[in-house]
């Protein structure tokens, strides 16, 4: 008798995955803790994470939206201006980093830097400026809205049962005499680049660990119920700042937050890690769940995600419009959700430009 004649079949590759068509692997997850319709989920991270908040709502999830959009918004309005995408109106938040800027920000009430991008005459927020399209009247305008949404995460995590969290980037841009991060380039969106002050960083394995470990005890500390959901995207990198070639740069972007998330949840009783990125990437898919792009994650690629979260927490239904009572704003579920906003895309358009020679 040795260890691997007593293992399930899951723990064999010809058995779990060979013999099986694609979409018939299953069983790929078994959840540290359960989750029921009662309880309230906080979503924010990278551009995959609007589907998980979407499929949530779609089944009948608590899922919290701490920033409703005013009342007589269009839903079209809504989408633009970024409500309901997140739950909370930060926009993308890619890296582990930028979360925790964030939540020192509204947690320890540190004041956020009071850097503005200009674009035209109108101003845009350094730390989410794709959040409102034609930019802001006035700096006053702009900081009125960034606290709002402080105040937003504050109370939502104060009430939510479970944050899930997407782990998008490694690559990110600070301002180095500052110390502070950006979740885009400067100068992409809106503002001007000034190398002197803004630094390409990409985030080392140990620092996106500290990184994160520090950001869930800090929710922990306003919230000590709280339980933590991590995912990595699918999505490769639209452009690397290193000099890297794009696929060996998104391999070790992917891997080492692969191996953050493996770590966190391994080590932590209140968190726990969902393989959407295998779900996608995996060698047995074939990239069958890719658009034309080899970016874009197709609507059965994101059904089967989320069909096998569902199924592994033992919830075989399927949409399920119903939404349970809960004491924070619920967003709707019959909002149109076909388009996802990320602001990374922007990028793929300065790849179209012609090089100085």
């Amino acid at each position: 008798m040795n260890p691997y004649e007593c293992l399930s079949v899951e723990a064999f590759w010809r058995t779990a995955i060979a013999n099986l068509e694609p979409t018939q692997i299953h069983d790929i997850w078994k959840p540290k803790f359960s989750l029921d319709k009662t309880q309230k989920i906080a979503t924010s991270g990278s551009c995959f994470a609007q589907h998980i908040s979407k499929a949530l709502m779609a089944r009948g999830y608590s899922w919290l939206d701490g920033e409703p959009a005013p009342k007589g918004l269009s839903l079209t309005s809504q989408t633009l201006f970024n409500y309901g995408i997140f739950s909370f109106r930060t926009g993308n938040i890619y890296t582990a980093a930028l979360l925790k800027q964030w939540l020192i920000w509204a947690i320890i009430n540190e004041p956020a830097p009071d850097e503005a991008w200009m674009k035209g005459n109108r101003f845009y927020d350094p730390f989410r400026p794709g959040i409102e399209p034609n930019g802001f009247y006035s700096i006053e305008e702009m900081v009125a809205s960034r606290n709002s949404t402080l105040t937003a995460i504050r109370d939502t995590f104060k009430q939510t049962s479970l944050f899930v969290f997407t782990l998008g980037l490694t690559e990110a841009w600070i301002n180095s005499q500052h110390n502070y991060v950006y979740p885009m380039c400067p100068g992409t969106v809106a503002g001007d680049f000034d190398a002197k002050k803004h630094s390409f960083i990409n985030y080392k394995y140990n620092e996106i660990i500290r990184d994160l470990e520090y950001s869930l005890n800090l929710i922990k500390e306003i919230n000590p119920h709280i339980k933590f959901l991590l995912t990595v995207s699918p999505v490769p990198l639209t452009a690397t700042a290193t000099d890297k070639h794009v696929l060996v740069a998104t391999t070790y972007s992917k891997s080492a937050l692969r191996a953050v998330a493996e770590d966190m949840s391994s080590a932590r009783e209140d968190t726990d890690y969902f393989p959407s990125y295998e779900l996608i990437t995996g060698t047995p898919f074939r990239g069958m769940f890719y658009q034309e792009n080899l970016r874009t994650v197709t609507d059965k690629g994101v059904n089967f995600v989320m069909d096998s979260f569902f199924s592994c927490l033992g919830d075989h239904n399927k949409k399920n419009i119903a939404l349970p009572v809960a004491s924070l704003t619920m967003a709707q579920p019959e909002k149109n959700y076909d388009h996802v906003v990320c602001e990374e895309e922007l990028l793929a358009a300065f790849g179209t430009k012609e090089k100085p020679q």
